[in-house]
């Protein structure tokens, strides 16, 4: 299921779910841990409405529901009709950017013709630290709120209807001993006031409210995060002084700000397009940590079939994120993104498959043994794609004193790594795992990031006056420059192959699988010019095999993908990824201005992809265009803003010729 909204602050992120319940919390670092998602998907923080004597939560089918960003892309927004019950619920949502506090304006209206007693009633599942044992909640007299905690976690739930603080509460188990949950206590609109419990344990409070006909009621409700007990009692009277909706509304216009800090000229794009460029930025930086590390995604639904969720650094998509930012001018998150990824790399100078935002190595199903034999369980290409985008950030900051602090303990172990892990017949890299994580060989993709990593390496030596390591880095990348072409273009399939591998003779076996990443990588780093004939008959031989023919269309990963392939689909899902660097090389290509018309048509088919409040997926079914796997797909954001970037630019380059 897609995240409607995801809402954070670099050390706080909450995801909120179709119905407006939060599925995901994080805290205190973006993606670590996650105090509410649990692999039965049952964990969720319930809404509720009593009237009339029946209980109506929002996960009813008869709540007619739109969720997603407001006006502001930083905020999220309900709007919830009931008409059965004759109530409309709505709610204005936001992380606050300097607390840690996830606040919510309710308004609550009777749409009825007489007056009505009517009961909200919030239920909270939490799994603090990602484990059911050992949580406690209780009801604090001191500050009359609910507090959740285990070790060094806590978790204030404080709630107001106009002025009066809630009073109704309960607390209970859920998920063990036969325990479906304590919001089950709501169903007769009645809680019980039971004041601790320890376990898996769950909440829920209500807040009363008299409505006459067409009556509207302000409610509002908030969860403060600490690690103790008196830090969230501080939070908490922190909100109360300020007031709950003026934060909310300074949360806002921070953002607001934050997304003027750079002056862009969007007026060239539809307002859809505009929109979903804003909320790409903010989604982006909602799940940038702000000690440096960039998930891949906050969405743990696909945690429910599987054994892992994205909420994860990989390195090769940070990078591609790192693009994104410092083309939007956003160049101080990225050096903090940098400086994180330099602590995480190994002696040896390269990274590995992927970390958690605390610089901890995360899960892997990357094998230190390859048919017996040792080998590192490494993507080259993560490493080699931070130092090329490394110098993009350089190219654009001009801060030496950053790259100098970097260049010893960081790039140039990278870049030894990367001419020592060389394959001295062809001059190609040593295999190693492809970007999709699936094939172990030297794969296009991965040669052309050596290729990249390589020549910018050799461009900060001799900045830095390393004369002799300049001269080192050019002639490998030179070489291998020579050798992509030579040995990874098949002039009879017309494009660069998937991978080679060597056979225990000595010979090379290929994969001739027609792959996105085979076309778009030799551009992207730099191999080959956007108009030479290789590009040109690789685009064909692209387009004719990788094209979904469906009601979605787009550009599938390779033939016969099969990652979160539907059966009833007949084709495999197009990306969002790869669509877009299809638009990126029409942009690069373009001679005029009718050029461009297939790169905005492509900008116009992901926004036609983007739920209503802009969250772009990994990929979507190609009849239905239902998303699949996960949303948001960070990296799906950041090609998108790349690609509204280069567009714009090019624009305005076509416009002065």
């Amino acid at each position: 299921m897609s995240r409607a909204a995801t809402l954070g602050n670099g050390s706080l992120l909450v995801g909120l779910d179709m119905r407006g319940q939060v599925r995901d919390l994080y805290y205190p670092f973006v993606g670590e841990p996650n105090h509410v998602s649990g692999a039965s998907g049952n964990f969720v923080h319930r809404i509720g409405v009593f009237v009339d004597g029946r209980m109506s939560w929002l996960d009813d089918p008869a709540w007619q529901i739109s969720i997603g960003a407001g006006e502001n892309p930083a905020a999220g927004q309900l709007f919830a009709v009931n008409e059965a019950i004759g109530i409309t619920l709505s709610s204005r949502d936001i992380v606050h950017n300097e607390r840690d506090v996830f606040l919510r304006q309710f308004h609550l209206t009777n749409k009825s013709n007489r007056e009505r007693e009517i009961k909200l009633f919030l239920a909270q599942q939490f799994r603090i630290a990602e484990s059911r044992r050992g949580d406690t909640a209780f009801y604090d007299p001191r500050v009359r709120a609910i507090v959740h905690y285990k070790g060094k976690y806590a978790f204030l739930i404080n709630a107001y209807v106009e002025k009066n603080q809630f009073v109704d509460y309960n607390i209970g188990l859920f998920g063990i001993e036969g325990k479906e949950g304590t919001y089950l206590d709501a169903v007769d609109g009645i809680l019980e006031r039971n004041p601790i419990e320890h376990g898996s344990v769950d909440s829920v409070i209500g807040l009363t409210t008299i409505l006459g006909a067409e009556a509207t009621a302000e409610m509002t409700y908030w969860i403060a995060c600490g690690e103790s007990i008196p830090a969230v009692h501080a939070l908490d009277a922190d909100v109360l002084m300020e007031e709950p909706v003026r934060l909310i509304t300074g949360a806002e216009s921070y953002w607001e700000a934050w997304l003027k800090k750079e002056e862009r000229d969007l007026s060239k794009l539809s307002p859809v397009l505009q929109t979903l460029y804003n909320r790409s930025l903010v989604t982006i930086r909602v799940h940038t940590d702000n000690r440096g590390g960039i998930i891949a995604s906050s969405d743990t639904d696909m945690l429910h079939h599987g054994r892992d969720t994205y909420s994860y650094v990989w390195p090769r998509d940070a990078a591609a994120i790192a693009l994104a930012l410092d083309s939007a001018g956003y160049h101080d998150t990225t050096k903090r993104l940098y400086s994180f990824l330099a602590n995480c790399a190994e002696p040896g100078g390269y990274l590995m498959h992927k970390y958690r935002t605390d610089g901890v190595l995360g899960s892997s199903w990357h094998p230190w043994m390859q048919n017996g034999k040792p080998r590192l369980p490494i993507q080259e290409d993560e490493t080699a794609s931070v130092i090329f985008t490394l110098w993009q950030h350089y190219d654009q900051c001009r801060d030496l004193e950053f790259i100098e602090s970097l260049y010893n303990p960081f790039i140039e172990p990278a870049a030894r790594f990367m001419c020592d892990y060389i394959e001295p017949t062809t001059g190609l890299p040593q295999a190693s795992y492809d970007l999709w994580e699936e094939k172990y060989g030297t794969s296009t993709y991965t040669a052309a990031s050596v290729y990249g990593g390589l020549m910018a390496a050799s461009r900060f030596a001799m900045m830095l006056g390393k004369d002799d390591d300049a001269r080192t880095y050019l002639a490998v990348a030179q070489r291998m420059q020579g050798a992509i072409i030579k040995v990874l273009y098949d002039h009879e399939l017309k494009m660069f192959v998937k991978h080679v591998n060597h056979t225990e003779d000595g010979e090379l076996e290929y994969d001739r699988t027609i792959d996105t990443s085979s076309f778009y990588g030799p551009l992207l780093f730099g191999v080959v010019e956007v108009d030479d004939s290789l590009m040109t008959e690789a685009k064909k031989t692209l387009e004719k095999n990788l094209e979904v023919t469906g009601v979605s269309r787009g550009l599938v990963r390779y033939q016969n993908d099969n990652y979160y392939r539907m059966q009833d689909a007949g084709s495999p899902n197009p990306w969002v990824i790869t669509t877009l660097w299809m638009a990126q090389y029409h942009i690069a290509k373009a001679k005029s201005l009718k050029d461009l018309k297939p790169a905005l048509d492509i900008l116009e088919w992901t926004a036609s992809h983007a739920t209503q409040s802009g969250v772009l997926a990994e990929q979507m079914h190609p009849h239905t265009r239902a998303h699949l796997s996960t949303a948001p797909l960070i990296w799906s954001h950041a090609e998108y803003v790349l690609a509204v970037d280069a567009y714009l630019k090019k624009i305005e380059q076509l416009g002065k010729n």
